[in-house]
């Protein structure tokens, strides 16, 4: 059959690339792709001039952006990986505040957020291996900026002023590594990591406060090459 021997080439090929391909002491890994950040977020009941409003709290909505990394390989098993990216806009949400005639759901406004994150990876397989599958533990920093309130916030609520603290907190990923060749690879990587911001924004009640626990799950698919 004209296609008997594809299995045995695609063998083949896997082999000859895992004996050129391997990861050493001193060598640099660059990956970028499509990364999504996708929130388990969860509020504190807002908090207006000190008294709490029971059954309210604001939501957050996923992300997308341009997710880049570089690691740097210590030993053929260890390294230590930045994480960075263009900014991702998310777009905030009220909840518990229909008695002021804004529904579950209305769009209060939106914010951008860079979460520059730094782990230390332990890469499981032989160093030759074809596939590198990998764990990582380290620290974000999370920045929000560029805050802006929606029509309705403001119409509604007499918005005004909205600020969000930045983060830190514990990362941890898992990601895999295939190979191509001895430069280029395939990379599908997840990250959790621990996101708090204490928000703010004025209003015609008064000075609103919550904490937001953002918590979120990244993922990214990449290409990558190895120097």
């Amino acid at each position: 059959m004209k296609y008997a021997h594809l299995p045995f080439v695609l063998i083949s090929a896997t082999v000859a690339a895992g004996s050129a391909f391997a990861y050493e002491p001193s060598d640099w890994i660059v990956r970028a792709g499509y990364a999504s950040v996708d929130p388990r977020d969860d509020s504190s009941d807002l908090n207006v001039n000190g008294t709490g409003l029971a059954g309210t709290g604001v939501g957050v909505g996923s992300g997308t952006a341009l997710g880049i990394t570089v690691s740097y390989m210590f030993t053929p098993h260890w390294g230590v990986e930045l994480l960075a990216a263009t900014p991702f806009e998310h777009d905030l949400t009220t909840k518990g505040l229909g008695g002021l005639g804004v529904p579950d759901g209305t769009r209060l406004g939106s914010i951008e957020q860079l979460p520059p994150t730094l782990s230390v990876q332990y890469y499981f397989a032989p160093a030759d291996s074809v596939w590198q599958p990998y764990v990582g533990l380290g620290i974000n920093y999370t920045t929000f900026f560029s805050e802006d309130l929606s029509a309705a916030a403001k119409s509604k609520l007499g918005a005004s002023d909205l600020q969000l603290d930045d983060s830190w907190g514990l990362a941890g990923e898992v990601g895999l590594d295939w190979a191509i060749n001895e430069q280029w690879l395939l990379n599908v990587s997840v990250w959790h990591a621990d996101i708090d911001t204490d928000a703010s924004l004025n209003t015609a009640l008064g000075k609103v406060k919550t904490t937001v626990n953002i918590d979120p799950w990244v993922y990214m698919v990449a290409a990558g090459y190895k120097f």
